[in-house]
């Protein structure tokens, strides 16, 4: 049986700027946007007790907290230090996916120190991080990534959470529906309205059902509800492009609803290139319809494009380009291609991928 942690940084960029500055601890801090323009990039926890959120925009930000500190990214620096906190990974396991700049995957089963408690193996390399960085991390620990992913936010920020393999079945049914990873906010109020509020209402729900209500998801849902995810623990791929998407409960026409998606979309594109460490000249946004019919528009740079603000942008003007969307909107979609990857130079096979994410 394997040892999973997740690891999960709290309020990553924003954390670092209030370290940086003593001026900001304990202050509502966005990093990115600007008054009454831009997104949202990451907000501090005392930015999130007045409902503020990554990918958000400035103006909705600022209006549900006045006192907002905006501040520029920086991004080459958070590239820096999620450098140093995967070299503590690292000191423990090989076995190390990093999901984005701010949290991964490590399976501890065997690590390097001998540990034989993954709640002690953990403790040290929070502890670690928080000596070496000045950082708070929190975590979750549990026999697969699903499990590992779920209980490293039940305690945040700076908690820890051990789900064992015979107290999974209990804790499953007991959590709120909106609580499981995989399952958004939209989704779960789907599944509310079919009467699945926890999961032990889910449970009782046939793997038929649940595919009959939410396609190849709704297997996933029947797997997840009951502890089983076999999903080893990756460390890095190298990729020709870099992409995420996502498929709406409900199709969208207005152009605030989709650039508020794609500005998530977009957050999940540069933080996979930031592990990575690369960037890439072209920025393509797919759009798929109400009708089924797909489109892709692209544009292509001379420069490498790395920083969320430069892809933003490009995403907005191709929403537009050559005409806003027509039609009710399904599914869209981000990729960076064309990456500036040092494997590229070696003629290795790599992989193109449109990656789906479901947890958004």
């Amino acid at each position: 049986m394997r040892k999973i942690l997740h690891i999960d940084m709290d309020a990553f960029y924003a954390s670092v700027e209030q370290r940086d500055d003593p001026a900001l601890r304990g202050k509502p801090v966005a990093v990115g946007g600007s008054k009454g323009r831009g997104v949202v990039a990451a907000a501090s926890y005392e930015a999130r007790a007045f409902g503020v959120r990554s990918a958000m925009p400035s103006l909705t930000a600022q209006r549900l907290c006045p006192e907002l500190i905006f501040v520029r990214p920086r991004f080459e620096h958070y590239r820096e230090i999620s450098q140093q906190i995967r070299e503590i990974f690292h000191a423990y396991t090989d076995l190390v996916e990093p999901l984005s700049l701010d949290e991964a995957y490590l399976d501890v089963t065997e690590n390097k120190p001998g540990i034989a408690s993954a709640v002690q193996a953990a403790r040290e390399i929070r502890a670690r991080i928080a000596g070496e960085t000045g950082l708070t991390a929190s975590a979750g620990i549990s026999y697969n990534k699903f499990l590992a992913k779920v209980a490293s936010g039940l305690r945040k920020p700076n908690g820890m959470t051990l789900i064992p393999p015979e107290q999974a079945e209990a804790f499953l049914e007991a959590l709120e529906i909106g609580r499981f990873y995989g399952i958004g906010a939209k989704t779960a109020a789907r599944m509310k309205q079919l009467g699945i509020l926890t999961g032990r209402d889910l449970k009782a729900r046939s793997e038929l059902e649940l595919a009959r209500h939410f396609g190849k998801a709704g297997r996933w849902y029947y797997r997840i509800v009951r502890g089983i995810d076999e999903r080893p623990v990756q460390p890095d791929r190298v990729r020709k492009s870099v992409g995420a998407e996502q498929t709406f409960s409900q199709d969208l026409t207005e152009a605030g609803e989709l650039l508020e998606r794609i500005g998530v979309l977009v957050r999940k594109v540069c933080e996979r290139m930031d592990h990575l460490h690369t960037g890439g000249r072209t920025v393509t946004l797919k759009i798929k319809y109400l009708d089924f019919v797909q489109t892709t528009r692209s544009r292509t740079f001379g420069h490498s494009l790395r920083e969320y603000g430069e892809v933003f942008e490009v995403c907005r003007a191709l929403l537009y380009q050559p005409e806003f969307p027509a039609r009710p909107v399904r599914l869209l979609g981000v990729a960076v291609s064309s990456l500036d990857l040092e494997e590229l130079l070696d003629g290795m096979q790599l992989e193109l991928n449109f990656d789906p994410d479901p947890q958004l």
